[in-house]
């Protein structure tokens, strides 16, 4: 059985997948995925299907539930290099990719995750500037 490579890379996990996903292949990756953000403590996923000329409803799927289990582990899943046969494909099946962001490349995908990082660390600084109430 095929394995698809996963890249770390700061604190994003690449996925580049360059091989036909069989259920086999897609279970894995799943599993193999979730290990490495639990072990890594990374809080992006990128999954780059450049080399995919066809997503079907099982590829589909399988993005949606890498994305789900990514978001349950505390990262963001951004799908890259989508090709507009593709996209049109996916919507013609019905699949919208629910909870996953899409980027025409890695840098745009790397840049959203950033953004979403600051966004959070804004978020997070600002609740803690609130000044304490005094107790009656």
């Amino acid at each position: 059985m095929e394995r698809v490579p996963i890249l770390k890379i700061g604190d994003i996990l690449l996925v580049s997948i360059q091989v036909d996903m069989s259920d086999q292949t897609a279970v894995a990756l799943q599993e193999d995925l979730a290990e490495r953000i639990v072990a890594t403590g990374c809080h992006g996923v990128i999954i780059d299907i450049t080399a995919l000329d066809i997503v079907d409803s099982f590829v589909g799927r399988m993005l949606s539930t890498i994305a789900s289990i990514s978001r349950v582990l505390d990262a963001e899943t951004v799908v890259v290099g989508m090709r507009p046969a593709v996209a049109i494909t996916l919507v013609e099946l019905g699949l919208s990719l629910n909870g996953i962001r899409t980027a025409l490349n890695v840098e745009r995908g790397m840049e959203l995750i950033a953004a979403d990082r600051d966004q959070e660390y804004d978020e997070f600084d600002h609740s803690s500037d609130a000044e304490p109430t005094a107790s009656p």
